[in-house]
């Protein structure tokens, strides 16, 4: 796998929407911050976060977390739990395992010959193997 040389942060890709002011984005990052790791895969200039809170701190207020991946369809997280600062774990726990299942579903599992394209030193041990048992 290449190295991203710009890999996204949610300290760097994280807009707060509707319900949330400026003041609480480092709170929320620092929430999001598990969420890391699992973006470091992309690059920060095509990775985009958008949290929102609908009736924040009312009976059956809604969270809505969305990520914009470039070439990647949009995912979109929600929760209802009363606390906020459940709905959001809950929102970010679900991105994070989105974003896993996304991944595992591009990478080839059974075809040997689809996970070694692109591989040069493969290819190379490939070639070897096919010189000597001629």
């Amino acid at each position: 796998m290449s190295a991203v040389t710009n890999p996204a942060t949610v300290a760097q890709c994280l807009r707060v929407g509707a319900g949330f002011s400026q003041g609480d984005r480092n709170w929320i990052v620092e929430q999001f911050a598990t969420l890391d790791a699992r973006l470091a895969a992309f690059h920060a200039d095509a990775t985009e976060l958008e949290v929102s809170v609908k009736d924040r701190n009312a009976r059956g207020q809604k969270v809505t977390l969305e990520c914009w991946i470039a070439g990647r369809q949009k995912i979109v997280t929600t929760s209802a739990e009363e606390d906020l600062r459940a709905a959001l774990n809950d929102a970010r726990d679900d991105l994070r395992r989105r974003l896993n299942d996304a991944k595992t579903r591009q990478e080839p599992r059974h075809n040997k010959h689809v996970r070694e394209i692109g591989r040069p030193e493969a290819e190379s041990a490939a070639e070897a193997a096919t010189v000597d048992a001629d």
